[in-house]
């Protein structure tokens, strides 16, 4: 009964329900694709850092584990010490420096080394650095800017030529030559980190508990670790801003199912007297207000996912930035939407439920 009267009510007022069927899944969609943006990146990130094939990393003190640019560190020490410590079969320092944000930048290495680490990258399309202006990019930087072999690309206000197209999934989406990139940056001998590979796996607690005692102000980390620490709790303001949206997320979707139930109250004056008068209860009219309020949550929900997958499309065909669809965020922005519509469909239906039926018919 309940339910054939809310799916009537919507059906009479398609315009009403389907505005607020709208403005719900707006909030839902800007939930769900700064999700899967942030994922997305962060994600990236930890496949990037797993593709290496180091067992350490070593960076220096006070550098945060998400965003490492400059180059502090005297190159020198890659060969002078870490390559000469026990179990240690290849030692590679590497020189970050960002490009757009925290999440895009290039790096620069030896790369002969960095294929002995890990194994070589895959070109798709070209081949590896030929000349000292050369930088390889992978498939999603490529596919974003439309580059291929022999192109040109304009970064750190210098001119570079595309030598070759790589799979991604290793170190990062640009790679350029390590010489290049410390006289671009004014850091000649410099380098930003220093990755490990040892003889075996094994090895890795005793190498990391002697390195942690002979240079106790570095940050030591084995692999594994560092990728752990890939989540949006650790990236700076990220939670509280996801945090944030939500909360506004809530207040539209209570402002606008109360908005929208006030409305249908005032319009339905002479249907609830109607309903009153046949005997309906307080609870009755109560229960139907906030079922058609649910509704419009659910509606709102379900059209909110499917705008998030066209956000993800826009972003993925416009923007360089990885974004990923976030399914179990689903059920949550579900709940955050139909707790809004429950709130925002309170003082309605107790309006609605406290109409005396004479006054109610006797409504034009």
């Amino acid at each position: 009964m309940t339910g054939k009267l809310v799916l009537e009510n919507l059906k009479h007022r398609p315009m009403r329900s389907l505005l607020s069927t709208l403005l719900i899944g707006v909030p839902v969609t800007l939930i769900l694709t700064l999700v899967g943006l942030s994922h997305g990146m962060i994600n990236d990130s930890a496949r990037r850092t797993q593709g290496i094939g180091a067992h350490i990393i070593v960076r220096p003190p006070g550098s945060s584990f998400l965003s490492l640019s400059g180059a502090p560190l005297d190159q020198r020490i890659v060969d002078n010490f870490f390559a000469r410590q026990p179990h240690v079969q290849l030692a590679v320092g590497v020189v970050n420096q960002p490009v757009e944000g925290i999440f895009l930048g290039l790096t620069g290495v030896d790369l002969e080394k960095f294929s002995q680490m890990s194994g070589g990258v895959e070109y798709l399309e070209g081949g590896p650095f030929r000349a000292s202006d050369d930088v390889i990019v992978d498939d999603y930087y490529a596919s974003q800017h439309h580059l291929h072999p022999g192109d040109a690309v304009r970064l750190l206000n210098t001119t570079w030529r595309v030598s070759g197209v790589f799979r991604g999934g290793k170190l990062a989406h640009i790679i350029v030559p390590i010489d290049s990139l410390q006289q671009k940056i004014s850091s000649t001998g410099k380098i930003s980190q220093i990755y490990l590979k040892l003889d075996n796996p094994a090895n890795i607690p005793a190498v990391m508990q002697d390195l942690k005692k002979r240079l106790p102000d570095y940050q030591i980390y084995s692999m594994q670790e560092m990728t752990a620490l890939y989540n949006v709790n650790n990236v700076p303001l990220l939670s509280g801003f996801i945090g944030v949206v939500i909360g506004v997320g809530v207040v539209i979707g209570f402002l606008v199912v109360s908005l929208s139930m006030y409305m249908a109250v005032l319009q339905r004056t002479r249907e609830i007297g109607i309903l009153k008068s046949l005997g309906a209860s307080n609870g009755f009219i109560l229960r139907m207000i906030w079922v058609e309020a649910l509704a419009l949550g659910a509606g709102g929900t379900l059209l909110g996912i499917g705008m998030s997958f066209g956000a993800w499309g826009l972003i993925a065909a416009f923007v360089p930035i990885p974004v990923e669809i976030v399914t179990s965020w689903w059920p949550i922005a579900a709940g955050i939407t139909l707790a809004g519509a429950s709130f925002g469909a309170l003082y309605p239906g107790l309006r609605a439920a406290r109409h005396d039926p004479i006054e109610a018919l006797a409504y034009e």
